[in-house]
């Protein structure tokens, strides 16, 4: 009923960053349907009073006519070590509610708590977030993602990050990594490299 989604950042009552979820919102709503919105998200999301205080996440789910919003307290996920993962099919550059392709992937982290999926020798994305490498004086990112997200995008244009072609082999030259998303900023914990699995 709705395939799409944007999946955004309520903080104490206030969406976080919606210029960026409108942004991709329209993006991917023009891609699969071939025809422009004129739906604002800023007129759309209308926070339930229990819903004002705290972390919430918000899942905007849409399709051509429609659109519905879900709204659920958030704790973030403790993601600590990642399994290395090939797959040079992998699609999801719009933001599906299907991830049947992710979650298959998914299954083959052993004990690791999440994956990273490398697509032609590249590292892309973990299941559910881009991914950011510190190398003693810079924070990097993926210069092709599996999923452009918004969190990414911000970072990017607020040059906290840059963005290059990071190859397997280039995962040596790093020291810590995070993990980032619409969830997940820059403050979340860093990780060593050293808990990437091979």
């Amino acid at each position: 009923m709705f395939p799409l989604i944007e999946s955004i950042k309520i903080f104490d009552g206030k969406p976080q960053h919606l210029s960026y979820h409108q942004h991709r919102f329209e993006a991917s709503y023009y891609k699969v349907y071939k025809t422009l919105t004129n739906i604002k998200l800023s007129d759309v999301i209308q926070v339930p009073e229990t819903y004002q205080k705290g972390l919430v996440k918000l899942r905007f789910l849409y399709n051509q006519t429609d659109c519905f919003c879900q709204y659920d307290f958030y704790t973030p996920k403790q993601i600590k070590t990642l399994k290395l993962i090939y797959n040079d099919d992998i699609q999801y550059d719009l933001k599906w509610v299907n991830r049947s392709q992710l979650e298959t992937l998914k299954q083959q982290k052993g004990t690791a708590d999440d994956i990273l999926i490398v697509k032609n020798q590249r590292i892309t994305d973990t299941s559910f977030t881009n991914i950011i490498f510190f190398d003693g004086k810079r924070w990097l990112t993926p210069k092709y993602p599996l999923l452009h997200g918004t969190a990414r995008a911000r970072l990017l244009n607020e040059k906290i990050i840059e963005a290059e072609d990071i190859f397997i082999e280039d995962l040596k030259l790093f020291t810590h990594y995070k993990l980032i998303n619409a969830m997940r900023g820059i403050d979340n914990p860093k990780q060593p490299i050293s808990n990437i699995r091979f």
